[in-house]
């Protein structure tokens, strides 16, 4: 076979980490925790699931062919309420509706990079952005974040090179949990600005940041857009995880260029899904809120209930939004021990190693835990079969 690039890449981790369940069974009185995946497990809401069937049935054109870019209105309302959460001036004109936000991601970088241009990413990394820089042939450059996990604007200026097109990070990040401060966040948007080069800033946890107000102050700056790269996700904060809608924010001449990308990969995002992401910004903002506070609920729990595990050598480096980012004290690498974990423990996790470099020994002693799929009670039985792991 051809050496491609897909083929450079690694396979994808979620479906990975499935395939450990093959042959393992899970009694009653001890199912399955499966904390690998950061999805909502549970559907929309009844009144979003009915305007999804009223214009299933009502209106033709969610049958049909859509604009590139997404439909006017959610693109306006998209903009509205950026503006009303960031302050600044945002038009539907700087707003596409995607097929969910790792298509957002995409179509980004195809705006941006040619065949060996390079986009620092901090470490650990999202796996997805890593998979798609690799099969567009785009060099990640791995900046290494410290026992905080936030990434240090001196070290990533250090690594821009003449072939450097954008730095990408998650807030609140992906894998690592950890919220970027608005002063971290603006300390980069200056940097990406004075090199030449792009932010993308994907905020795909936004609804379910720790902290009161606007999480940053970038679309303030009147001319945010020659640097900024805004990525969001409808599918987390209304459970359209199925729909995929996405979107990206950014400037009307570079959304010319994505649209190429765009029309060519999906031609337009499903006409449903928009019409449900539309129903749920007018409507769910209440709702929305109590799911947030429902997430918070959870994080408190994760970092209260932690101290028997921290007592057996076990770190919390990092908790935020869906995501818990911990150390384990064995020997054995993560990959093996997540492994383990399914088959002693009955816990599905994905180990450090699928955020990192080959290279970067950090990885074999980390875990990342999607807590958001467990309610209250559940993370406290998570703990107690981690506490009783052994090396």
């Amino acid at each position: 076979m051809i050496p491609t690039r897909t083929a450079s890449t690694f396979a994808p981790p979620v479906m990975e980490a499935r395939r450990w369940l093959e042959g393992v069974s899970f009694p009653a009185d001890r199912p399955l925790i499966n904390v690998s995946q950061a999805a909502p497990v549970d559907p929309p809401v009844e009144g979003m699931k009915q305007a999804m069937a009223d214009a299933a049935l009502s209106r033709d054109d969610a049958h049909l062919y859509g604009p590139v870019l997404g439909m006017p209105a959610l693109r306006y309302g998209l903009a509205e309420r950026t503006e009303r959460i960031y302050g600044g001036r945002v038009e539907a004109e700087n707003v596409a509706i995607t097929s969910g936000c790792n298509q957002a991601f995409a179509a980004a970088i195809s705006t941006l990079c040619a065949e060996g241009d390079e986009v620092i990413v901090p470490t650990p990394w999202y796996f997805n952005h890593k998979m798609w820089l690799d099969m567009a042939g785009v060099r990640s450059v791995p900046l290494a974040t410290g026992a905080d996990l936030l990434p240090d604007v001196d070290a990533a200026a250090a690594l821009i090179t003449g072939r450097t097109r954008a730095i990408a990070l998650v807030s609140p990040n992906n894998p690592a949990g950890a919220e970027y401060s608005a002063a971290l966040l603006r300390a980069f948007f200056d940097l990406a600005r004075a090199r030449g080069i792009a932010l993308i800033l994907d905020e795909t946890y936004r609804d379910f940041h720790s902290r009161d107000g606007a999480p940053h102050d970038l679309f303030r700056d009147p001319d945010w857009h020659d640097t900024l790269i805004h990525l969001y996700s409808f599918s987390k904060a209304y459970r359209l995880t199925g729909h995929r809608v996405g979107a990206l924010v950014t400037s009307p001449e570079r959304l010319g260029q994505a649209e190429k990308f765009l029309d060519t990969v999906a031609i337009c995002p499903g006409q449903i899904g928009q019409y449900a992401a539309l129903w749920g910004m007018q409507h769910l903002d209440d709702w929305l809120a109590g799911e947030r506070d429902e997430i918070l609920r959870r994080r408190a729990a994760i970092e209260a209930g932690f101290g028997p595990l921290a007592e057996k050598g076990w770190v919390l480096m990092g908790v935020g939004a869906y995501f818990a980012y911990v150390a384990h004290p064995f020997a054995e690498s993560s990959a093996t021990l997540a492994q383990r974990l399914v088959r002693e423990q009955g816990i599905l996790c994905l180990p450090g190693t699928m955020f990192c470099p080959e290279d970067d020994p950090a990885g074999a002693r980390q875990l990342r835990i999607a807590f958001a799929n467990l309610d209250v009670p559940g993370i406290a039985s998570f703990y107690e079969r981690l506490a009783s792991v052994t090396g």
